[in-house]
């Protein structure tokens, strides 16, 4: 979103073709540190959902995937708690018009061995979108372990 300047529509757009064409789309949600701050996470959060699942075709909910990715958290190795992140999750659940109990919900905001284990155990957090530790053998073996577990 913010490296290629891509609106809410555009995303939107990226969202419709992809599942158009059969394709499971990722779909990404997340706030900056200083819309956290402000605390818009919320309204950000609704909005990115409402503009960039708009029109979205009920038959094709079913292929689509929800990753909350805290801006501030990537790259940065700053991560939310397993409770922020709940909050947000389950936030994104009541947002859902479709599938609500269905829908994958993913974190993505610098996962790593020391705080997945925390993560997976909360109810909305369905699973984890892995970066900058898929990277080290060790670190996603790790992962991978974990997320076995639950």
């Amino acid at each position: 979103r913010a490296f290629f300047k891509e609106s809410d529509e555009i995303i939107n757009q990226k969202v419709l073709n992809g599942l158009k064409n059969n394709l499971k789309v990722i779909f990404c949600v997340g706030e900056t540190l200083e819309e956290r701050e402000a605390n818009k996470t919320f309204d950000i959060i609704r909005s990115q959902i409402e503009k960039g699942l708009a029109n979205l075709p009920v038959e094709k909910a079913s292929d689509l995937l929800i990753a909350y990715e805290p801006v501030w958290a990537i790259g940065t190795g700053k991560t939310a708690t397993a409770e922020q992140a709940e909050e947000v999750h389950a936030y994104i659940r009541t947002l859902l018009r479709v599938n609500a109990d269905q829908t994958i919900i993913l974190y993505g905001g610098s996962v790593k061995p020391d705080n997945i284990d925390s993560l997976l155990r909360k109810p909305n957090i369905d699973g984890a979108l892995v970066g900058g530790a898929s990277l080290k053998a060790s670190d996603f073996k790790a992962l991978c372990i974990s997320g076995s577990r639950f």
